[in-house]
């Protein structure tokens, strides 16, 4: 009896413990992404002054961020959540202070600019950063110092998104593929949620999608293998986005030119390539995103069917040559617009299939399929669910063992045909396809044979 009341007691001063840390740290976060969120909109506001469109200074733009992000804060390079986890996994949490306030310009400059970048990566980057910062000057361990920056991710995810439980939930399935962090999951709940609750009480507003569905939508079975052929066509789509990301990154360096030059090159060709094009593909593109979630097609009328394609180049172009922001919203257009399209092909559910495409190409590019399901249900409503749920965990199987976070640790195989060695990140973990898989493959086939000849 003593020891169980000894192990409870320190139960209870443990959970005490978290409740107050994590709460503390979503608050000071939920403000500090306010900040950052309200001058984002100033800046998207400050826009209206200029004589000609701002996307005309993307070539200046990605240069200066390459300038302040090169001398003042290296870390501050790229979409923010990926160095996120490389810091958690590989320096316990450790994160350069200077990360703040040169993350929160340079993101600022890129979308003023009109990179095709988002605000939650530099959100989390930011919030992780401040909970690094609090945890060196309070000289905490560094195992509660991880835990922590974690618990940043997550209230920076979810004061941008306005999406606690997702927020919450994205921050532990993110860092490792097949393992989620229970013993961090109470701190980033409350983390996320005191965030999210401090931003509005400073004022952000949040956008959601609430869709009866069940008014118009039957559960039958012609509209459940609907949904599974999207989510395997949602899964190439995520397949196609990730390659993208690398291989533009990778071509960029290969150029052997100066930095700054390949900058002002990349923004040209970007603002040039608006003239054949068009010029929606600059910049966050929630206003493109908002028109698909209706049924009337009229609002929906004057998006391309290529926009997911023309979304990627421009996002994969602004990151490879420098540009600072996240790639999460990004992945929102583009899954909004593929199911958009994917829709339009089957000619009925039009809107169903954008919103299921939001979600499963975030559950596959992001290997988040719970954290995907969970926002759903706050951005569209309950209805949503089941359907969710299935296209999202179909599209995280198909993507395969890549994620656009290289720095993600791979603990599962998606296949019991694959032997999966596993690496540090999952760039480093080795897909044999000469070994179990083939194996299997000849089974199958010796029984297909012997099926014929029976």
């Amino acid at each position: 009896m003593k020891k169980h009341f000894i192990e409870q007691s320190l139960i209870f001063f443990s959970v005490a413990k978290w409740v107050i840390l994590s709460s503390a740290i979503g608050v000071i976060i939920g403000a500090i992404v306010t900040f950052f969120l309200n001058t984002i909109h100033a800046s998207h506001e400050a826009k209206d002054f200029l004589p000609f469109p701002s996307y005309y200074l993307l070539p200046f733009g990605l240069m200066l961020t390459i300038y302040l992000v090169k001398t003042f804060a290296p870390d501050a390079k790229g979409h923010g959540t990926e160095k996120v986890i490389e810091a958690v996994h590989k320096k316990d949490g450790l994160m350069d202070v200077k990360v703040i306030p040169i993350k929160l310009v340079a993101t600022v400059i890129t979308m003023f600019s009109g990179g095709s970048v988002g605000k939650e990566g530099p959100g989390a980057q930011i919030g992780a950063g401040a909970a690094s910062f609090i945890s060196q000057i309070f000289k905490f361990s560094a195992k509660d110092r991880k835990k922590l920056v974690i618990c940043g991710i997550s209230a920076g995810f979810a004061s941008v998104f306005g999406t606690p439980i997702s927020g919450a939930i994205f921050g532990v399935e993110v860092l490792i593929v097949g393992i989620i962090m229970y013993d961090v999951l109470l701190p980033s709940f409350i983390a996320g949620f005191a965030a999210y609750t401090t931003a509005k009480l400073l004022g952000i507003n949040y956008t959601y999608y609430h869709m009866q569905f069940s008014n118009t939508l039957s559960f039958d079975l012609i509209l459940i293998i609907q949904v599974m052929i999207a989510g395997l066509f949602f899964g190439l789509i995520s397949y196609f986005l990730i390659t993208t990301l690398k291989q533009t990154e990778k071509q960029v360096k290969k150029i052997k030119l100066n930095i700054y030059l390949k900058a002002f090159l990349a923004g040209t060709f970007l603002v040039l390539l608006s003239f054949v094009i068009g010029d929606q593909f600059f910049g966050l593109g929630l206003d493109t995103i908002s028109t698909l979630f209706y049924s009337d097609p009229a609002l929906s009328e004057n998006v391309p069917w290529y926009a997911f394609i023309a979304k990627t180049i421009y996002t994969s172009i602004t990151l490879g040559a420098g540009g600072s922001g996240g790639v999460i919203t990004p992945i929102f257009y583009v899954g909004a617009t593929s199911g958009h399209f994917f829709g339009t092909l089957l000619g009925d559910n039009i809107a169903l299939f954008a919103a299921l495409g939001l979600t499963s190409v975030l559950a596959g590019t992001t290997n988040s399929p719970i954290a995907a399901t969970i926002m759903a249900v706050e951005l569209f409503g309950i209805d949503i669910a089941h359907y969710a749920a299935i296209s999202a965990v179909i599209t995280f199987l198909i993507t395969g063992h890549r994620s656009v976070f290289q720095s993600q640790v791979l603990q599962m195989s998606k296949s019991d045909m694959l032997n999966i060695d596993y690496g540090d990140d999952i760039e480093k973990s080795n897909v044999d396809l000469s070994v179990k898989s083939k194996a299997k493959m000849e089974k199958i086939l010796i029984k297909m044979k012997w099926k014929e000849k029976k």
